[in-house]
């Protein structure tokens, strides 16, 4: 069986869209957990009444990876799906991932492809390339492509994506769980990582397809956003990138890359956003990292 876990904050009409997606197309065994962190209304009782079968946890707000984490101790499946609570399916999925994790005791990890739901022929993503060490670039491959027969070939992965991953219960008792120090953003590049310390391989499956709405938790262009992405981005650092490299990484992070954003922001009157950049820069720096 699959435990697919999703976090609702404040997403109730998402939240009903996918589980009514899963009970129209799929027809793998799976179970579905909702955690709501902290949503305003009650919109955890609300998914409880409507939808008896689903096991609803009620949590304050405690980031993508606590409120996950939160989900797996209800969890029952041998198989656990970790899924944005915006996204849809149109056809069932579960069963090829699962078969992708069952061909080598080394398949680790999982992800589906996924497109944009308002544009369904449009990727956002068929697997990560890895981080550059010292600049941490990494690209979405077949990013707002269109898809094409390139992107249908199953293949290995540097990271899984956030929005949709599955991994087998045996591999997360032996890795452990995503780490809480995030909050929001990296977590799924940070266990990523930890996945392939273990020895682990993470792949990319394209004959399961996943439709995201993309979130509505922190929106594009808002302090919240620049905030933990740059706090973020020096904490994976600190943690991930190994030896000497460690120490250019922040070095160049906090004197290039952060100043470089802070600077446009401020040139286009974005004062509150160049703030969030340099306050996250610092949190980064500073926060503990274990």
């Amino acid at each position: 069986m699959v435990s697919i876990i999703t976090i609702n904050y404040n997403g109730l009409t998402d939240t009903c869209e996918l589980i009514e997606s899963f009970r129209i197309h799929e027809t793998y065994p799976y179970e579905i957990i909702v955690v709501d962190n902290g949503s305003y209304m009650s919109e955890g009782k609300e998914i409880q009444i409507r939808y008896p079968e689903v096991k609803v946890i009620l949590n304050s707000n405690t980031g993508f990876a606590g409120g996950n984490n939160i989900g797996l101790k209800k969890a029952k499946g041998d198989y656990l799906f970790f899924l944005n609570n915006d996204t849809l399916i149109k056809e069932p999925i579960l069963e090829n991932l699962v078969t992708r994790l069952k061909m080598s005791e080394k398949n680790g990890g999982v992800s589906p492809m996924l497109k944009y739901n308002y544009s369904p022929d449009i990727i956002q993503y068929a697997g990560f390339t890895s981080f550059s060490h010292i600049t941490l670039r990494n690209a979405a491959i077949g990013f707002n492509e269109k898809d094409q027969p390139r992107y249908r070939i199953a293949c290995e992965t540097a990271s899984l994506h956030g929005a949709a991953m599955m991994v087998r219960r045996d591999v997360l008792q032996r890795v452990g769980s995503m780490t809480e120090i995030y909050f929001l953003f990296y977590e799924e590049f940070d266990w990523s990582a930890q996945l392939h310390r273990a020895g682990y391989k993470l792949w990319y499956e394209p004959e399961a397809v996943v439709y995201h709405k993309e979130s509505m938790t922190a929106k594009k262009g808002t302090p919240l956003r620049e905030f933990y992405l740059s706090r973020a981005r020096v904490l994976y650092a600190r943690r991930n990138i190994p030896g000497s490299e460690r120490i250019l990484s922040c070095l160049y992070i906090t004197f290039i890359a952060a100043p470089k954003k802070t600077v446009a922001y401020l040139l286009h009157g974005k004062f509150r956003l160049a703030v969030a950049v340099i306050r996250g820069t610092f949190y980064g720096l500073i926060s503990s990292k274990q």
